[in-house]
């Protein structure tokens, strides 16, 4: 399975959710690869916030390794889900589908709510991870089925 986590610049939220399951699917020895994007561009070959790698040390995940990439439409084609942060990425994202097929991939990642940006507040990248973390656990059981 294949698992796609967008937001928007590919450096807090999503880097946060593909480190997490990864390492979650890992250790339940899951055959599942999962990577995230940005729909935008700024931060391309960049590694996480330093504030994501920061929380996801403090949940015990590594995230340093990651590089930021930007949403392409051969990634519809490539994942089985794309998850995405907010509603401005389900917008963003679904803009670039060009079939049913692909718009079924797509769904936020929390579901019926948008994951808090934390970039612009330091203090919301703890809550944020551990909702994330919660999230990701939640997704391993349904997505086991």
């Amino acid at each position: 399975m294949k698992i796609l986590m967008v937001c928007l610049g590919n450096i807090c939220r999503s880097p946060l959710a593909h480190g997490i399951l990864q390492h979650l699917a890992l250790q339940e020895k899951l055959n599942w690869q999962v990577h995230s994007a940005g729909t935008g561009g700024w931060h391309v070959g960049n590694p996480p916030d330093h504030r994501s790698v920061l929380a996801a040390k403090n949940l015990g995940y590594d995230i340093s390794a990651q590089r930021a990439q930007q949403f392409n439409t051969s990634f519809f084609d490539t994942y089985d889900h794309i998850l995405v942060m907010d509603k401005n990425n389900l917008r963003d994202v679904l803009q670039l589908a060009k079939t049913d097929e692909q718009r079924k991939k797509v769904r936020l990642f929390l579901p019926n709510e948008e994951v808090t940006d934390p970039y612009y507040d330091n203090a919301l990248f703890k809550p944020v991870s551990l909702e994330v973390e919660q999230r990701c656990k939640e997704i391993l059981k349904e997505l086991r089925k």
